[in-house]
């Protein structure tokens, strides 16, 4: 069992989503715990009214509504009961078996789950500490659970159901219509209700590495007007194939609608899990120096952090979205900060890059400065038969000087080369120095 805690500030937005599951057939509300009446004798407004009146208790309380998921493994075929069971065991262990809290089972998933909707405002008054308490209670809780009820133990496996999915096989389901929608459902099952994704194109980051597509087509179309949603299978090359199917004709209705629902909630629970993806960039540019952006895409990728590149015809970048599939958490650049962004990324690469470039131009400069010198050191306007006529020098990319540049250049040079060569000194002058020396000393010691 895995077992995921959220808090949230609208009471009304958690139990609408669960309620709409209940109206589109993807889900049952199963229990509703301290509650005045049976399940089956309150309405949707009921439900909800006891809620807001006891967390109108403490108007402090911000993030006043607790949305907690229990995850079994896709080998377990549990009843209403024992789900019932098992819900109300868990929140006695975590500290919220006296509270209202509403359960419901989904059926939108591959694997069998059920949504708590709570408060954190006891019926006193008092704030529900939630401090670590995904670390410690639920932890604890979830152990415990595993061994009275007999479930599949979690421990070390939380990212398993991940790892297992694999991309669709293009080249067996693009012919036929059935296999399409069987494979891309299968895949829609797990992302749509584990990645935490805000827009479509962030989706669509996820979902284009298994080879899917969610596509509202061009803007004239009458799929973009009428707000629907088609999911398409891609080949190697990124291009659609295949038949493409409505949202509305999967059994989980994975339409505008329902991801509209899903952007608002994924903006506040991805939040927490951005600081890894930040931290992952950071030590990959800083670590090994002069980093490529295919070098980055890869370090990432040993991090469990997929890079999706927009770019267009002639390869200059102007979109990157980051894909955690650890957290499963998905962020376009920007939205970590300008210097993740498209633009700051390719600049720090390209810097590198460039510095890369550059450095082959320094021999070149010198060659062309030591072929005015020849072999004895001594300077000659005329090239030397060792020194390569001028259509013989190699193409240098630095940009041609101007002659007035050039003449500074070469007088430059001759002043410096003169200063530094001692072979050009007559040996008489080094002689006559050498004798007043001594002739000084004889005067100093007749003296």
């Amino acid at each position: 069992m895995v077992a995921v805690i959220k808090t949230s500030a609208s009471i009304h937005r958690i139990v609408n989503y669960n309620e709409n599951k209940v109206k589109e057939g993807v889900a049952h509300c199963i229990a509703a715990v301290n509650y005045p009446r049976e399940i089956d004798e309150l309405s949707i407004s009921q439900k909800l009214n006891r809620l807001l009146n006891q967390v109108a208790l403490n108007e402090n309380v911000t993030r006043n509504s607790v949305h907690i998921s229990l995850n079994f493994d896709p080998s377990e075929k549990l009843s209403h009961e024992q789900l019932q069971e098992i819900a109300e065991t868990y929140m006695d262990k975590i500290g919220f078996g006296s509270q209202p809290y509403l359960v419901y089972e989904h059926l939108d998933a591959a694997h069998p789950h059920i949504h708590i909707v709570s408060i954190k405002v006891r019926s006193d008054g008092s704030r529900i500490d939630m401090q670590n308490i995904g670390r410690n209670q639920s932890e604890k809780a979830r152990k415990e659970i595993e061994k009275t009820f007999g479930l599949v133990q979690a421990s070390g496996n939380k990212q398993k159901p991940a790892n297992k999915l694999l991309p669709v096989n293009v080249q067996k389901v693009q012919y036929g219509k059935s296999e399409t929608k069987k494979a891309i459902s299968t895949i829609l099952d797990f992302v749509l209700n584990n990645y935490n994704y805000t827009s479509l194109p962030e989706l669509n980051a996820v979902l284009k590495q298994y080879n899917i597509l969610a596509d509202r087509g061009s803007e004239e179309s009458r799929v973009y007007q009428t707000n629907g949603l088609v999911y398409r299978l891609l080949n190697e090359n990124g291009e659609k194939v295949g038949v493409p199917i409505k949202a509305s004709d999967f059994h989980n209705k994975p339409t505008l609608a329902f991801l509209e629902t899903r952007f608002t909630i994924n903006q506040t629970t991805r939040k927490p899990y951005q600081n890894r993806i930040r931290n992952a960039i950071d030590l990959a540019l800083r670590t090994p120096a002069n980093i490529t952006l295919s070098e980055l895409v890869k370090a990432l990728a040993k991090e469990g952090i997929a890079v999706v590149l927009q770019q267009n015809a002639q390869g200059l970048l102007y979109g990157i979205t980051y894909v955690d599939h650890q957290t499963r958490c998905v962020c376009k650049g920007s939205a970590l900060g300008k210097t993740y962004s498209a633009r700051s990324i390719a600049e720090r690469c390209k810097q590198t890059i460039e510095q890369k470039d550059t450095s082959h131009f320094e021999p070149t400069i010198k060659s062309q400065s030591h072929s005015i010198v020849n072999k004895n050191n001594t300077l000659s306007d005329k090239p030397s038969k060792n020194t390569p006529q001028s259509s013989e020098l190699p193409q240098s990319p630095v940009p041609v000087q101007s002659t007035e540049q050039s003449m500074t250049h070469t007088v430059l040079t001759t002043l410096l080369q003169l200063e530094q060569t001692a072979e050009q000194v007559p040996q008489d002058l080094k002689k006559r120095g050498r004798k007043r020396k001594r002739r000084t000393n004889r005067n100093q010691h007749s003296s």
